[in-house]
């Protein structure tokens, strides 16, 4: 009886605890709803009637770089887990973002535009749709004949093509014979527990929200071009020459960094099979995306490095790049050096694929398994923005983020790993310096009211710094000071535990909220809602001192942690970290207490890489 009392008593504070974090926090009424029919739990984890729908894709691509036309035969089996009748079926296909009478977020040139998709022939569940693509935005709607029952499943084809864009933005042609190609193929969009279908459409600011599928492609393309793409390649003796096969596997299991192809072996023909096509098949499983890049002239690099001590797990590391792409000559070393650290170190959570490919593009994107990064001529510089593309692997392709709603979930943990991968790279002087003069110099010192929207607003709902600096820099500086605030270790198993809570799903704010709660033992809500909720902002002054007690006022009002640096009479110094808790009673007053009973000639604040908007009230000089 008192065992069972006690559980009783236990369960019922720890509902409520949970009840309080949730009820602290603004929450839409929808994410509410979530809640209450128990598909997300307010422990963080996902609910015990959590579900999402799953597509397995099979895929026929052919790529013609004389053409510059992608074309494609699909067959999708499309899982519906939720309870709900799906009597509507929204097709996503990104690449529409090319066509005229789409939404951008500025002007484009006539070599961005296309004419967009075109479906040659569809089926669902056996029935034939005459659709017209044409029609089409970047999500486009199907009535079906046949709706589709809960915890059922459906099957559909589709045959499809679309004209590559001269002008390459995030896909597109690269030159004449090297192309990337991504969002290449229709997809059903994502129907989940708090919004239904996605129906928003896709921008070039905006980036994205897929299902986790199961995906099995090939590529057809022509001989002499080599194909890169997301997932692991099955036929490599069918489309290389030997040789140049027996390089590749090599690569999986060495240290080295081999030359898998160089610049005159591609000219002269001897790297692939001399069919007149070849077809490169690739497998991918329990991942957001697949793409892929081609060239008949890209340097290959290959080699590999190990991403799970435990296990002795290796991933693949690869490039392709232009002879000219010197940024690109130490990518697979540079990559080898960031998957052991991300693995390692930051998040500390072991690379979940089997490769990473960088490929020399334009865009400085990342997608599974590969980034398409541009050449820049710094190679410190390129390897800090493969850096971050590379961090993408956790954040949204590891956790299954809702960027278009909330892109502060990926990019602001991107770029922390940027920061603190940087710092191990470089040094804390070099990383800080980057850090404030490219995620955080230009935000403080614009003080428009775009730039001071909560955190939490939808990133569809803000423009120009306001989503870039909410997306980024505002986002970062709020998770290293929750590193402050909890010191590493702590942070580490929060931040372990948000990630076993929602790896392979789709996480919300509120989830990565109650899950750091819930690790931490802690209710943080006072801390969320201070960076997450207001119009906030960085400015600290030093507003007395008086018989060794400083006052500071935090006038922008955000729980940043600070460094108070005592300068005493003898000409020595004193430096006092504070870290975010000061702020957790009153955020608009702390108070320190000197316990040196030196005479004091200064008292001066440093954030370091939480620069002030008003630094010259930082100081203050005792006459």
């Amino acid at each position: 009886m008192k065992k069972t009392l006690f559980k009783f008593l236990f369960v019922a504070f720890l509902f409520l605890a949970q009840n309080t974090f949730a009820q602290e926090l603004y929450m839409p009424r929808n994410i509410k709803n979530a809640y209450a029919k128990g598909t997300r739990s307010l422990d963080g984890k996902p609910g015990k009637n959590y579900w999402q729908n799953h597509g397995k894709y099979t895929m026929e691509i052919a790529v013609d770089p004389k053409t510059k036309i992608v074309s494609g035969t699909e067959t999708i089996v499309y899982e519906n887990n939720s309870k709900d009748t799906l009597k509507n079926l929204p097709i996503r296909f990104v690449n529409n973002l090319h066509k005229p009478s789409s939404p951008r977020s500025g002007s484009v040139s006539n070599d961005f535009l296309s004419d967009g998709l075109t479906i040659t022939s569809l089926k669902i569940a056996g029935e034939v749709y005459k659709e017209d693509a044409r029609k089409w935005g970047t999500v486009g709607n199907i009535r079906m004949k046949k709706p589709v029952p809960p915890n059922s499943k459906v099957t559909i084809n589709i045959d499809w093509n679309y004209p590559l864009s001269k002008e390459s933005g995030r896909e597109g042609q690269i030159d004449e014979t090297t192309f990337f190609v991504a969002y290449s193929y229709p997809r059903i969009s994502v129907f989940d527990d708090y919004n239904g279908w996605d129906r928003l459409p896709h921008t070039d600011r905006q980036e994205f929200y897929n299902d986790f599928n199961d995906y099995t492609f090939s590529v057809k393309a022509p001989k002499n071009y080599v194909v890169y793409a997301t997932g692991d390649l099955l036929n490599p003796d069918e489309v290389l020459q030997p040789e140049f096969s027996a390089r590749l596997k090599k690569s999986y299991n060495t240290d080295e960094i081999l030359h898998i192809a160089n610049e005159q072996e591609l000219k002269t023909g001897v790297v692939t099979k001399q069919n007149d096509w070849n077809v490169w098949k690739f497998e991918a499983k329990n991942i957001s995306d697949v793409c892929f890049g081609l060239s008949d002239h890209y340097l290959w690099d290959a080699s590999s490095v190990v991403v799970d001590k435990k296990t002795n797990r290796r991933a693949s590391v690869q490039a392709a790049y232009d002879i000219k792409g010197t940024d690109f000559v130490n990518s697979v070393k540079n990559n080898q050096y960031a998957l052991d650290f991300f693995s390692h170190s930051w998040p500390g959570v072991p690379y979940p694929f089997s490769k990473m490919t960088a490929f020399q593009g334009f865009a400085d994107m990342e997608y599974p398994m590969m980034c398409n990064d541009s050449q820049m001529g710094d190679p410190i510089f390129a390897q800090l923005v493969q850096d971050h593309e590379v961090a993408h692997t956790y954040f949204p392709f590891y956790m299954g983020i809702n960027e278009t709603r909330y892109a502060f979930m990926d990019e602001g943990w991107a770029t922390t790993f940027e920061y603190l991968i940087g710092i191990a790279e470089h040094g804390k002087e070099a990383a800080d310096k980057f850090y404030k003069q490219f995620r955080v110099e230009n935000y403080i010192k614009d003080k428009s009211t775009e730039e001071d929207q909560p955190i939490i607003s939808m990133s569809s709902q803000v423009s120009d710094a306001g989503y870039g600096n909410n997306s980024y820099g505002k986002a970062s500086l709020s998770y290293l000071a929750l590193k402050d605030l909890l010191g590493d270790d702590l942070f580490k198993k929060s931040l372990h535990a948000y990630m076993e809570n929602w790896n392979g799903k789709h996480p919300i704010p509120w989830d990565y909220f109650n899950s750091i709660n819930t690790a931490s033992g802690k209710n943080l809500n006072w801390f969320f809602n201070n960076w997450f909720f207001t119009n906030n902002y960085i400015d600290l002054s030093v507003k007395s001192i008086n018989k060794n007690v400083v006052s500071v006022e935090n006038t922008g009002g955000f729980a940043i942690p600070f460094d108070v640096i005592i300068s005493y009479s003898d000409n020595t110094t004193e430096t006092l970290h504070q870290t975010p808790a000061i702020w957790e009673t009153n955020q608009k007053i702390a108070t320190i207490v000197l316990k040196n009973k030196k005479q004091i000639k200064q008292i001066s604040l440093d954030g370091g890489i939480f620069m002030d908007a008003t630094p010259e009230n930082n100081t203050l000089a005792i006459k």
